[in-house]
């Protein structure tokens, strides 16, 4: 899958957030820590969602 992020820079590095997912972001020092982190940081995301909804009934619609 793929998801939009916003890279946040500052003078202590990058932070980075995935608007699709309220409350998913990550940092790094560097473009390339900051991009491997926010991967992690979807992955843990993703997975918490699933562990959250494993026993409700579950549905997906076309947009």
């Amino acid at each position: 899958m793929n998801y939009k992020i916003v890279l946040h820079r500052t003078d202590e590095g990058i932070s980075v957030s995935v608007p699709a997912l309220p409350g998913c972001w990550s940092e790094g020092d560097t473009e390339e820590e900051a991009l491997a982190n926010i991967q992690d940081a979807i992955r843990e995301y993703l997975a918490a969602l699933e562990d959250r909804f494993r026993d409700a009934e579950v549905r997906e619609v076309e947009v």
